[in-house]
């Protein structure tokens, strides 16, 4: 039977239960899944029968098998092998797995779907998120399908307009705090420990995670049943990465794949504890008080997941790097010139990362590596547009577009 469990003190809950943290110690939960069960559905393959998808997976998720799940066809995003990028960094086996792909243009598609189903489960009428704006865009889509109320808190400052007119298009009700991210996420679980009819969805909702690790199952459906050698992903409040090693770590006791990879966390210079702590060799993260990065899907100083990220990235004898905003704004562009794919700048923290890694001699060039990119470039067009050339005036005439072009008339 699946159950909710404190990942310090290992209390279990059930899997019912709305609760956020431990009521023993205070730390956080995540989902134990029936391992019996979930072997015996391996053995039928019968989720092989529904499409590349977060709900292919359906039997993984601890949803009650009577509940309509809330759903925009969510998951089953590309998997690219990347040549030319490879060619260009010296790798011979390079792969992008574009997020950007999902309903709302973000990965967070497939931690809402089944979050915001949960919800319904269990008779939620109002969810809320703290939220930098990917949270935000994506539990507002899900909860306007889903026709619950919705509440979001973001920080003040710049919030890319991508991600707001999402939350706001949606039917949101946004909240704009004085304040930072951290700030902001303490006000929503207060919120939902005081009034216990509003539902949390920020991604210390184990459910979500739920949702995450479908990354890993499809990653591995993808290379025909391999696991990767090694991982790269952003990391912001640290959910993602501990997801997707948890959905890599099931499908290995699964049996479906006979390896594990090196799960590898990116952060910006501005907003790195987990970075630091695993380059000090540390156990604990020191929070930044004041996070700062032009990613500012990774701008977050205190991680609520950081114990999560620090054991993936150590179980799986993994790293962790920072890149400065000028590498991820580098990276960007040249994801985009030489492989076809815009993300938004947090995702091509992964990219930066990669190119740091090489660079110092971390990465093997014969590596089978995996980068995810987090989000579509659409989510902060204004930043993009910033670092490229802007468009040519010309006149009404041919020859004054040939001249544009330097192209000379044939004579």
């Amino acid at each position: 039977m699946s159950y909710q469990e404190c990942i310090n003190c290992h209390a279990k809950y059930g899997i019912e239960e709305v609760v956020y943290f431990c009521k023993k110690c205070k730390d956080i939960l995540e989902v134990k899944i029936d391992m019996d069960k979930a072997v015996s559905v391996v053995k039928t393959g019968v989720y092989k029968n529904v499409p590349l998808s977060v709900w292919r997976y359906r039997e993984f998720m601890s949803i009650h098998e009577a509940t309509n799940v809330v759903t925009l066809s969510e998951g089953g995003t590309g998997l690219h092998r990347s040549r030319r990028l490879g060619e260009v960094l010296g790798l011979t086996d390079l792969w992008i797995k574009n997020e950007g792909e999902n309903p709302t243009g973000s990965f967070k598609d497939r931690g809402m779907t089944v979050g915001v189903t949960k919800a319904v489960e269990v008779g939620a009428k109002h969810v809320i998120c703290a939220s930098t704006g990917n949270t935000s865009a994506s539990l507002a889509a899900y909860a306007a399908r889903a026709d619950i109320r919705c509440t979001v808190l973001i920080p003040s400052g710049k919030i890319a307009y991508g991600k707001l007119s999402q939350a706001m298009i949606h039917g949101a009700k946004v909240l704009q705090v004085q304040g930072n991210f951290d700030e902001a996420l303490d006000f929503v679980l207060k919120l939902a420990e005081k009034h216990r009819s509003i539902y949390l969805l920020n991604s210390i909702n184990p459910f979500r995670i739920e949702g995450q690790k479908s990354l890993g199952y499809e990653i591995c459906e993808q290379l025909d049943y391999n696991a990767p050698d090694r991982l790269i992903v952003p990391v912001g409040n640290a959910g993602n990465i501990s997801a997707i090693w948890k959905g890599f770590t099931e499908f290995y006791k699964f049996g479906l794949i006979s390896k594990l990879p090196k799960m590898t966390g990116i952060q910006a210079v501005g907003s790195a504890p987990i970075a630091k702590a695993i380059k000090g060799h540390s156990d604990k993260v020191v929070p930044v008080a004041e996070p700062e990065t032009v990613a500012t899907a990774i701008r977050i100083g205190a991680p609520v997941s950081w114990k999560k990220a620090i054991n993936a990235i150590n179980e799986s004898y993994g790293t962790a790097e920072t890149v400065t905003d000028e590498e991820i704004l580098d990276a960007q562009k040249l994801l985009a010139q030489v492989e076809g794919i815009f993300v938004e700048p947090a995702s091509a923290a992964s990219i930066a990362g990669l190119k740091k890694l090489i660079r110092n001699g971390i990465i093997n060039k014969d590596e089978k590596i995996v980068c995810v990119t987090t989000g579509h470039g659409l989510k902060d067009p204004d930043t993009a547009i910033k670092m490229c050339e802007k468009p040519i005036e010309v006149d009404a005439e041919m020859s004054a577009i040939e001249n544009a072009l330097g192209i000379r008339e044939n004579m």
